[in-house]
This record gives C-alpha cells, sequence and structure tokens, in this order.
C-alpha cells in the first residue's frame, strides 16, 4: 500500500500546486495546467542542466503516487532537503545567492519561452553552502504581453532587504521574520534618507526604492495587472529586466563592521592545550555517536562544526553574530562544502512558528531532530548576558531529545569576568559548576567529564534520560 501523505502546511498559496510529505519522500501534486507546465518545462536542456547541476532540487514525474493525493493530474516526486531554512536566518551572502539563482533560473527560463509566477526567497533551500531551487511548481508557459509576476516578491523578499543592509547597515533578518510577505517597499523608502536616494554609489534607489514605494502608494487604485499587460511586455524587455536585477544584486557589498564575537575566531583566549584537548573531546564523541544530523549552537566559525562533520554527520551550524556565519558561509561555498549549514540565530529568541495558523514557517527547533548537540562556550553568553536561568538552558538542551557535548567556563574564566565585570553584584552568585552540574542531572546522565588543562573550563559529554 503507498505511505498517506499530508500536506505541508506552508504549502497552500498556489492552488494549481500543492507540497505534500511522508517519512521519506516529497511530493507535489500538479492540476491539469500544472502538469502541461511542467511537461513544456521537462521538454528544455535547460531544465536537464539545471537538475544536472543542482541549480533546481531532483525531481520526476511518477506513476505511483501516495494516498491522498489520487485527484491531482500530476505527481512529482522531489529529493528531500536535509534541514530546511528561512531566509530570516541566512546571512547577506547566502540571501544574494538566493537571489542570484532566482534571477538565474528565470533568465534560463525565458530562453525557452517560459518563466516563473513569483519569486520568493522560500522557494530557495540551502544544502550545505549550495543553493537549490525547490518550487518547480513556479515555472510555467510564458503568455504574450504579460510582465514578470514574480518582480514584486523578489523585490519584496530578495532586493530591499539586501539593499538595506548593504545601503544602510540594516540587519534584514528581523524584517523578513515580522511578515513573511518580506520588506514592504514604503517602509524600505522611509528607512533610506534623501541623500540615500540620491547618491550615485548607492545603485537603483530611485527606481527600487523611492519610484517603487510611490507606486505601492498608488496600486490600491489603479489597475496595474491590465496596464502591465496594455503596455505589451515582449520578451526582450523581461529579459532587459531580469539582466539588471542580476546586475544590481552583484554590485551590493556588505560593509565590513566587526562585531563583538566576530574575531572570537582566533580562540585567543584558549592556551594551545586546552583548544587540542577540546578538539579531541568532541571529535572522540562524534565518533561514538555517529551522528547523522548534528547542532552547533554557537558555532561561530565552524571550527567544531567542521569536526563533527568529518565523523559523516550533516551540521547545523546557528549563532547570533551574522558577520561570523557569513564568513563561515563563503568560505563553505568556496570550499563547496555541502556538509555544513550555516544559520544565524539567536538562541535566546530562537525562530518561532510563523504565517498563517502559526504552521506556514515553523520554529527552529520544530524542523529537525538532530543525535547531537554542541553547546561549546555557549552558557555564560545566555546564563549571564542574557540572565537565562541555569535550569532553563539545560532543558532547551534536553528538548532536542540528543546526546550532549557541552562546555562549562567557570568564574575563573577570562571570558566570564568579562561578562560579569558590567552585573549586578550577586546577581550570579549561582553560576557555579556545582550548580551546573546539578541542573544537568536533572536531565541527562553524564557519560564523561573532563576539565581542560587550564582548569577554567570543562567539558561534558550528556546522554538524555
Amino acid at each position: 500500500m503507498s505511505p498517506s501523505a499530508e500536506p505541508d502546511p506552508g504549502s497552500f498559496r498556489d492552488p494549481s500546486s500543492r507540497v505534500y510529505l511522508t517519512d521519506d519522500a516529497v511530493w507535489r501534486g500538479l492540476d491539469a495546467e500544472a502538469l502541461g507546465d511542467f511537461e513544456a518545462l521537462a521538454a528544455t536542456p535547460f531544465f536537464a542542466q539545471a537538475l544536472a547541476s543542482g541549480q533546481v532540487v531532483a525531481s520526476e514525474l511518477v506513476a505511483e503516487r501516495p494516498e491522498g493525493m489520487e485527484d491531482w493530474a500530476g505527481v512529482l516526486r522531489h529529493e528531500r532537503i536535509p534541514v530546511v531554512s528561512y531566509p530570516y536566518e541566512w546571512p547577506f551572502e547566502m540571501l544574494r545567492d538566493a537571489a542570484r539563482l532566482q534571477l538565474d533560473l528565470v533568465s534560463q527560463a525565458l530562453a525557452e519561452d517560459l518563466t516563473t509566477k513569483d519569486a520568493s526567497a522560500y522557494n530557495v533551500q540551502f544544502v550545505g553552502a549550495s543553493p537549490r531551487f525547490i518550487d518547480v511548481g513556479s515555472f510555467e508557459r510564458l503568455r504574450p504581453s504579460e510582465p514578470w509576476y514574480g518582480y514584486r516578491q523578489f523585490h519584496m523578499h530578495f532586493l530591499l532587504p539586501l539593499m538595506l543592509a548593504a545601503y544602510r547597515g540594516i540587519a534584514f533578518q528581523p524584517l523578513l521574520r515580522a511578515d513573511v510577505e518580506g520588506v514592504n517597499p514604503v517602509d524600505a523608502r522611509r528607512m533610506m534618507s534623501f541623500w540615500d536616494i540620491l547618491s550615485p554609489r548607492k545603485k537603483g534607489t530611485l527606481v527600487h526604492v523611492s519610484l517603487q514605494a510611490r507606486a505601492e502608494n498608488a496600486s490600491s487604485e489603479r489597475d496595474v495587472k491590465s496596464e502591465l499587460k496594455a503596455s505589451g511586455m515582449k520578451k526582450e524587455i523581461l529579459v532587459a529586466q531580469i539582466r539588471n536585477l542580476r546586475k544590481l544584486v552583484d554590485r551590493l557589498r556588505l560593509g565590513k563592521a566587526e562585531t563583538e564575537w566576530s574575531s572570537y575566531s582566533d580562540r585567543a583566549h584558549y592556551t594551545d592545550a586546552d583548544l587540542q584537548a577540546k578538539e579531541a573531546f568532541v571529535s572522540s564523541v562524534a565518533a561514538a555517536v555517529a551522528p547523522s544530523l548534528a547542532w552547533d549552537l554557537g558555532a561561530n566559525d565552524g571550527h567544531f562544526s567542521r569536526l563533527v562533520a568529518e565523523h559523516g554527520a550533516y551540521v547545523v551550524a546557528a549563532d547570533g553574530d551574522h558577520e561570523a556565519v557569513d564568513g563561515l558561509y563563503r568560505s563553505l561555498r568556496e570550499e563547496g562544502d555541502t556538509r555544513i549549514l550555516p544559520l544565524v540565530l539567536n538562541l535566546a529568541d530562537p525562530s518561532p512558528n510563523r504565517g498563517w495558523r502559526s504552521k506556514e514557517r515553523l520554529a527552529f527547533t520544530g524542523r529537525s531532530r538532530p543525535q547531537l548537540v554542541l553547546a561549546l562556550a555557549l552558557i555564560h553568553h545566555l546564563v549571564i548576558s542574557r540572565n537565562v536561568p541555569m535550569q532553563e538552558f539545560v532543558d532547551f538542551l534536553a528538548d532536542a531529545g540528543a546526546q550532549l557535548v557541552v562546555e562549562f567556563p567557570t568564574r575563573e574564566d577570562p571570558m566570564v569576568q568579562r561578562l560579569l565585570r558590567n552585573k549586578r553584584e550577586g546577581i550570579h552568585d549561582d553560576y557555579t559548576v556545582e550548580a551546573f552540574e546539578a541542573a544537568l542531572a536533572q536531565r541527562f546522565d553524564v557519560a564523561r567529564r573532563e576539565e581542560l588543562p587550564s582548569g577554567t573550563r570543562v567539558c561534558y559529554h550528556a546522554t538524555p534520560r
């Protein structure tokens, strides 16, 4: 008997194409028109090349379909992405690469008289540092005299967030997390000055911010769709539009601004003996557990993520420091590494359920189930800097249901002393090894405990109760 497929709660906006999930696969139902679009797409050399290069997620039209998908005209089976991530968890360079992929696919599709009906950033996922376009149902046959309907969504999901980050130093992650529709042009205009709009060094602000904001304000009183169709949008105009957007995206650069922990990767506060002992500890646990999926929480430059990946794990490397995660992504991209997924994640406020019925975009903790969690030199940032109670921190780690490698810097550690320096006297008197081990014992059994040679840090391998 075929497995029963459940509709993906994040796939409902396109009535002609819907995603379903089973335990081992991702499926897509196509109505008659969408099936015709896919057959036209599948007949092109461009699509075969996109599949072979990994630009588009592996997809095939299948005869046998899961239970619950009998009424669709056609059914596709897709490759499953190891861990789903969202644009508000990506650093600048990841969002820019996703934008490039979207534009490149539209450009290649236009050459075959195809286009995409939308341009959602959620249509792109990453396997390590490699972007994949997942919404095969977005491709459709090009209709004469019609515009690229994906432009407004591209504008709000990609272009405006990237421009705000590059030109104003405004983090786009909170903006995208606040609204699944993206950044509204009117709001973006309010975040830019008069000089930003006129500056010749800030390319595209006049057309894509100021004029688009005006158009957004006026659109409620105009039939924009009819106006665009009446203007006669020839394919050559669409090709030029996509080419110009690609050039603009390529020009955008993120200004270098060293953050509190972006220079943390030099590990200067570790002695060589401490670092070697910590590496050996992590490697030995990873070898013993042999996880298929691991989380490295507070990963910074991904040094220990790489150690775990060497033992066959796919690793989510999460850190709240955008600069550090952006640097990690760039290095992974250069290496062609698909084993480590770098994400910008504030662990004191991780991504929650978002969107329609709070099911459209799932919380970070609900998208994957690791077998191993690393929490190295993390606890003091949450317990001291963010005033998270010790037991709450341990409970958060236990919620993953995985084995744990956790490092506890003692009160004597220089980094802990730095964090305590400006705290009210007595507020963190319970930050002690004894208190931590008591909290750990509530949810875990300690399989191994090792004090690093300096004597100010202790590593634990713990298994959930």
